[in-house]
């Protein structure tokens, strides 16, 4: 990192955070499947997950302090999250029958929101870009930027 020039360097701490943003969504989906713990996940994906070399390529290295800080508001407010989620949602589709990839990828974006000085709309472009890693082909995108937005607004009416 010490040869890279400032622009390089501003380039990748992006990466790193948004790679943080997707290995997010990807651990809360993981304690909910199988029951994992948050400490477990963590150190999971910290020792396991960033920078992983597949046949595929290299995964992107993850921002930890960003991660640690996603799961932990994630998991002490997801009552919060849930019930800001639900109202953003129409009546017909609740939570609990929302695809459980959404279901993470809405308790990381709202922890996000209401825990951090992160700007809502940068949330919401960041999580919006994680959608599309998830549903390349799919409506989920719009969807995710839908439901976002009406958080963020609840979240912090001020930044609009």
């Amino acid at each position: 990192m010490d040869q890279m020039t400032p622009d390089e360097k501003r380039a990748l701490k992006r990466r790193m955070k948004s790679a943080s943003r997707l290995y997010a969504v990807q651990a809360l989906f993981q304690m909910e499947a199988i029951g994992q713990t948050l400490d477990k996940v963590q150190v999971e994906f910290e020792t396991h997950r960033f920078g992983m070399v597949t046949e595929e390529g290299a995964f992107e290295e993850g921002n930890p302090t960003l991660f640690r800080s996603l799961l932990e508001s994630a998991v002490k407010l997801q009552a919060k999250i849930d019930q800001m989620t639900d109202r953003a949602l129409v009546a017909k589709w609740p939570l609990g029958r929302i695809d459980p990839t959404l279901r993470a990828l809405f308790r990381a974006a709202g922890g996000e929101m209401l825990d951090s000085d992160t700007p809502p709309k940068v949330v919401i472009n960041e999580f919006v870009e994680v959608a599309r890693a998830f549903f390349p082909d799919g409506k989920e995108a719009g969807f995710v930027n839908a439901v976002l937005d009406h958080m963020a607004r609840e979240a912090k009416p001020d930044a609009f």
